[in-house]
Order: C-alpha cells, then structure tokens, then sequence
C-alpha cells in the first residue's frame, strides 16, 4: 500500500491534551471485523466482549523520565538531553537526542540539577544523536533516583503544553514493571484495577510481554512505498509462562486480545514455525501494514492515531483498511479524542 492512503486531515483541537479523570472513562468505539458493525461504547464496557477462558495480553514495560534539562559546561547555555536507550548499563553509557544540536559537540560536558549529575559527549550518532557517558560512580539505584528526580515526563510534542505533577502517573499505566521506555504504550492507559478485577472474576486471564518503546514508533514514514519504510529496532521479551498461557489459549480456541500495537508487534515477531507463540527475547523492527496475516490475536485494543502513523498502519492492516478509515472519519465526526491521551478503539 501506499503512504498517501492514510493521509487524513486531523485539527489540533482532535489531539487530546489532559487524559480523562478516570482512566476507564474513556470512550471505546468497538468495530465488529465480520460485520462491519460500529458501537459506541464506553472504555469500562469492554468486558462484555470477552469471555471466561479469554486472554489480554499487555505491555509491561515502564516509561522512564527521559527529558533531562541541563547546561554545558563553561558557557552555561541551556540544553535539552532526550534519553533514548541504555547502551552499557556498567559504563553508564546512552543514546541521546540533543537540543540544540549544533551547540553539543564531543568532548562537551553536561550538567543536570546542581551539578549532581554530569554528562559527557563521546560520539556524534545523528544530526540530533548522540552518544554520552554519565560520570557518576554511584549505584545502579542511586543513578535512576538522580535520573526520577532530575528528569521529565517525556510527552509527545503533539501534547502541546508543560509536563504537570500528574503526567508522572497518568502517562504509566498501572501494571508498568520494567523500566526501559520512553513512550507508553498508550492502549494501556485505559486500565483500572477495579477493571483489571472484573477481568480476573469474569474467568479473563491477563499476560504480559515487554516491549521497550522508542521514539521510532512515532518516526514519521517518509516514503510513498511502504515496503521501503525501515521501522527502528525495539527490545522486546516474551517469557515461558506467557508462552504457555498463550498456546493454551490457541488450543482451545479462546479470544485472545492484544492491548496495543506493541503487544502486537511482539508477538508477530514471536511466532514459532508451527504457529504458535515461542518465548524468546532482542529487537525487534517488524513492520504491519495492510496486507498481513496475524498468526496469534482475535482482538486489538487501541488508540487513535495520527495520520500516515506506522500505529495506523497496523490497525487497519488488522481491523481491515475500509472499515478502520471508515471509523476514522466517525471518529472525527463524533469528536472522539485522538493521540496519546485520547479515547480507544476495540477491534473484533
């Protein structure tokens, strides 16, 4: 398919600033794959659609505070350090976007807070990349103490305003285990534990998988040709009892729901020769567009993206183009809120 085909013209106003007060209080708009069906519905309502001996499958993974503001040493001049990902945890070594480029050199050394954390510029990756080293010789957990204190709640620069005290929460959702993140996954934000609950006494099992997600999820694609498109790699896992809890439910014919797109990606680049889920752990950079053939899920729990978004993509390679650009446009029409912080759409 072609880049242009998922060109839409979405306002602003559409792209959800603050989430809703209560997270299952979103609205979930449910498209019926068989039927063509559209419901409107409300998030917490999702539970009727599953089954005792169903099967959620979530993203475990915890966002990380990786805006990091500081100053360069000798001149003072303000910068912005984006944490990316950890290259060597011992060197305390990382991949970073810098602000603004052109002042950050190698050699360069970074101060965060009163000078308790300090950076230095090792390598030029990018035009905005680059590679630093902290000097710090603390703990492992006294580091990531520095970095919670010092750092920001990275939101997307379509949220157009300042991190609040609550982004802190709000932007995790409440199952967040393992650190490594720098985005949510943000299908996952619709969870309370009082509807985790409801699952468990309805007889709906929950797994998990972890899928650190990068800002390459969010990379603008560039190339009318979607079989061009490169995805960037994410480091993913997917352990034995989730492997086991899956292929049972594969076995006997239960609906198995993936709660995001990176759930989905996980487990379309897990699957074992014989079609069944496989634990295993690395990167990942599958890339889902229509057309594709899911080996593993009945259902996917999502958001609303932005236009020409990879995240698109993969709906509507699932959901099927028609029906998923059709609810689009119900979804503009119907004041639906789009993005990060948005309302959810269910697929079945």
């Amino acid at each position: 398919m072609k880049l242009s085909a998922f060109k839409f013209d979405l306002p602003s106003s559409h792209i959800a600033q603050y989430p809703t007060e209560n997270r299952d209080d979103s609205r979930l708009m449910v498209l019926h794959r068989d039927t063509g069906e559209i419901e409107h519905k409300t998030f917490s309502d999702i539970t009727d659609y599953f089954d005792e001996g169903d099967m959620f499958v979530v993203n475990n993974t915890k966002v990380f505070p990786a805006r990091l503001y500081g100053n360069k040493e000798k001149t003072g001049a303000k910068i912005e350090v984006f944490l990316l990902r950890e290259l060597n945890r011992e060197m305390k070594l990382w991949d970073v976007l810098v602000d603004p480029a052109r002042k950050i050199r190698v050699g360069n050394k970074l101060y965060f807070g009163e000078g308790e954390l300090v950076a230095e510029v090792i390598d030029n990756t990018t035009s905005r990349g680059r590679t630093i080293r902290f000097l710090n010789d603390s703990t492992e957990e006294e580091f990531y103490g520095l970095i919670d204190r010092l750092g920001e709640t990275p939101l997307p620069k379509e949220i157009d305003r300042l991190t609040e005290s609550d982004d802190k929460e709000r932007f995790q959702t409440i199952y967040a285990e393992h650190l490594g993140a720098v985005a949510a996954p943000t299908a996952g934000l619709h969870f309370t534990k009082q509807l985790m609950k409801r699952l468990e006494l309805k007889g709906i099992d929950t797994n998990a998988i972890t899928l650190h997600v990068g800002l390459g999820t969010f990379r603008p694609v560039d190339v009318e040709d979607l079989t061009k498109h490169k995805m960037d790699s994410e480091n993913y896992w997917v352990n034995e009892e989730t492997e086991k809890r899956v292929n049972q439910a594969l076995e006997q014919k239960s609906k198995i729901c993936a709660v995001g797109t990176t759930v989905m990606r996980t487990l379309e680049s897990s699957v074992s020769a014989n079609g069944l889920l496989k634990a295993n752990s690395g990167w990942t950079d599958k890339f889902i567009f229509p057309p594709f053939d899911f080996k593993i899920c009945d259902a996917l729990v999502t958001n609303f993206h932005l236009p020409e978004s990879t995240l698109l993509m993969m709906a509507s390679a699932f959901g099927g183009y028609d029906l998923v650009m059709e609810a689009y446009k119900i979804a503009m029409k119907e004041k639906y809120r789009f993005f990060t912080y948005g309302d959810a759409m269910l697929i079945v």
